[in-house]
Order: structure tokens, then sequence, then C-alpha cells
């Protein structure tokens, strides 16, 4: 959630940082529900000043032995005004966080301004694109003839876009997880957590996932819980109503859980075999830090995600989004696209975003300030640390052989534990 006061301070400063992003809706609405808002503030103070000289008019009267039925009775009225001003505040104040609820995060100065993919700038490269002495297969292949996933089956018990792994492929995905969270404890001292993935509406509001995106959820009607579409939520919402003292900061979690989407927009998208799921695997990394920091920990941030496909010998791109290609959250982000040679397409496999205090704002979630013991909001960052179906799909592709195995590279093999596939 933007904060208020830049609404009311420069509002088309706003509304022309929310083109840039492609909102296309208007803000008005806040800014004359605001101006509403500060009007009926400013008449209940008046009001309340006024019921407080007329209760010591009453008071003194009574210590003199008078009477004071008039003031007794002014007294009661401005009471009831009090009372119905404050319901109408209260109206006001539910109604303008609703609408503030559904603007997006504003692009940092620094995003490159453009409409859509087309307009993203690539930052670095790294690794060079597989060149095979014979017909690459892709990845649907590979894992039909060496049986690693079974789409079939896994359709027939959840319908399509739920994978069934199976013997190698199951351990592979199994392997990768936990390699990957091993890597970022071990290398950069994140703290490992194993979330819940049934999800409170308040916890999905705080990411921004509600309600902007409800359509995309799966939800349990019976107890109003949703499906986590990332660890990113349930680990933000660690600290949610919490303030943390800024010695404790940065705090940095990695965690894994399964992800659930209905990829309700997913209509003339490529979703053969795993390139796009409705259950899907991903280790997440979480920063909470002071917002002088966020900058310099979403670059962090970022090398660490690379970290690991430069571990597993996958070539990569990083890729700066531009303000029209930003999600509904994020104030910058760079996308991870791994190179996949049976697909010949470059797939995204990790963002990397910086909210600012968009979520800590929407979720309370602060910090003391060790100087002068104030509390502020602090700043959240996410990155995949990696999503696994898109990396299983370079993996397979990278490293096939002639005769129809994998067979990793020492690296890769070192950092997965299977050296072998056949």
């Amino acid at each position: 959630m933007i904060s208020i006061n830049a609404i009311r301070n420069a509002p088309k400063k706003v509304e022309e940082s929310l083109r840039a992003k492609g909102y296309t809706g208007s803000i008005n609405d806040i800014v004359s529900i605001d101006k509403n808002f500060r009007k009926k503030t400013q008449n209940i103070e008046i009001s309340r000043a006024k019921k407080n000289l007329v209760s010591e008019e009453v008071a003194r009267a009574k210590r003199s032995g008078k009477q004071s039925e008039i003031k007794i009775k002014e007294m009661r009225v401005l009471g009831e005004e009090i009372k119905l001003l404050e319901k109408e505040l209260s109206k006001l104040k539910v109604k303008l966080s609703s609408k503030l609820e559904e603007i997006p995060n504003l692009p940092d100065k620094s995003v490159p301004i453009g409409v859509d993919e087309k307009d993203n700038v690539i930052v670095r490269e790294w690794g060079k694109k597989s060149i095979f002495d014979f017909e690459e297969k892709p990845h649907l292949e590979l894992g039909k003839s060496l049986n690693l996933f079974d789409l079939e089956r896994g359709a027939k018990i959840s319908g399509s876009g739920f994978p069934l792994y199976v013997g190698k492929g199951a351990e592979l995905e199994r392997k990768l997880i936990n390699s990957m969270i091993e890597h970022h404890v071990k290398n950069y001292n994140f703290i490992e957590m194993f979330p819940p993935v049934l999800i409170l509406e308040e916890s999905m509001k705080t990411t921004g996932q509600l309600p902007k995106f409800k359509e995309d959820m799966y939800l349990s009607d019976l107890d109003e819980l949703y499906l986590a579409p990332t660890a990113e939520v349930p680990i933000t919402n660690i600290h949610r109503n919490e303030i943390i003292p800024e010695s404790e900061l940065p705090i940095s979690y990695v965690a894994y859980s399964p992800c659930f989407r209905r990829e309700s927009g997913s209509y003339g998208k490529d979703t053969r075999g795993l390139l796009r799921l409705h259950q899907f695997n991903k280790v997440e990394m979480v920063k909470f830090v002071k917002p002088v920091d966020s900058y310099s920990s979403l670059e962090d941030l970022t090398l660490q995600a690379e970290s690991i496909l430069q571990k597993l010998g996958i070539t990569y791109r990083v890729v700066e989004l531009c303000t029209g290609d930003l999600s509904f959250a994020a104030a910058k982000c760079y996308d991870i696209e791994i190179w996949s040679p049976g697909e010949r397409q470059w797939l995204e496999v990790s963002s990397c975003s910086n909210f600012e205090d968009f979520q800590s704002r929407r979720g309370k979630i602060r910090y003391r300030r060790d100087e002068d013991k104030k509390v502020d909001l602090l700043h959240t960052l996410n990155g995949s640390g990696l999503a696994t179906p898109r990396l299983m799909v370079a993996l397979l592709e990278t490293y096939q052989t002639q005769d129809g195995r994998i067979e990793f590279s020492d690296s890769a093999a070192e950092f997965i534990g299977i050296k072998e596939i056949s």
C-alpha cells in the first residue's frame, strides 16, 4: 500500500508514476475521500474541544451550587454529534483503505520506462548457449524416455498442470530443493523456515496478492484459507504487526514451499510440460531491511540467486523489468532467465524484487531505530532461489547426451548429488 501522504503531497506525480506502471484507474476518488476524511477529523476535534469547554463550565457550576441544565443539554448534544461523526469517519477510513489496497506500488525512479516485456533491459549474461552435434530433445521427450515425470497420471489425479514426478525425477526435484536451501544457509547466513501453506486472507493482503489477484488464488471455502502462491506470503507475515529492534536487521529467511496458482491469465501462453503449472516447488528468499539498505540488498539478493545457476552451469541472463512489466507490489525487479536448449527460449526462473515499504505498510511491519527509539516502516524484499520446474527443464536439456542419458557436469553433480540419469 502506498502512503496517503504521497498522494496528498503530489497527486499528479503519483498519477504519472502509476501510468508508467500501466495503471489505468484514477486516484480522484482517493483524493476526494481523503479530503472528506480530513475535514470530518477536523470537525470532530472542534466538537471535542467544545465539549471539553462545556464540561468544564458544568463542573464549575456544580462546585458553586448553580443549576446548569442548559449546559448539560449542550454537552449531550455535542456528545451525540461526536458519536455520529466518529461513525462516519470510521466508514470513510475503511473506504479509503479499501481504495488504497487497489493501487499498485510506485516504481523506483531508477526503473526504465516502458510498456511491456519488450522494453525490459538485459543487465548481464552468464555462460554460453549449448551447441550439440546431434539433434537435441525437449524436456518432455527426455522426461518420458527416462521416466522422470508422468503428466498424464498427474492429470488423472488432479487435472492438468499438476505434475507427478517419478523415480529419478522425484529424486532430482527433492535434491534440488535441499541443495538450494543449504546453499543459502551455509553461504549467505539465511535462516531456514518451513512455513504453513494455508494462508489467512489478512496475510494475503499484506503481500499484495489480495484483493488484486483473487482469481489466481486457490481458496478453501470451508475454512476461508488460501493455498500459498509462494512462500513469500507466509514468510513475510512472520513479522506482521510487529516492531523489530534495529539491531536485529537485516533479517534473511529462506524457505521451501509448494506453490499453487490457478494461472487464470495463461491463455495463449506456452503451457506444455513443466513450463507453466498450477502446482510447483520453489525455494524463496525473503529479507527485512532498513530503508537505507534496501537497494543494495536487492543487488545482493539477485547475485545470491545467480550463484546457484553458476554452480549448476546453466546459461542465464539478468533482466531489469521496465515500469509496465513490474508486478503489482514491486518498486523494482530483476528477472533471471535461463536458456532452454530444447525449447530454444529464455525461461524465467527467478524474480528478485524490492517492495520498499509497500508490504510493511499493509502488514504494519516496523522497526525501532536505535538512535532515537522512533518507530518506522522497514523495507521488504524477496527473490526466488529458485523455482524448480523450469530449472529442471534447463538441466535436462543442457546436460542431455546423444544416447538419451543426462550427464551433469562435475560442478552440477557436486551441487545436486547426482552425476547421471539413465
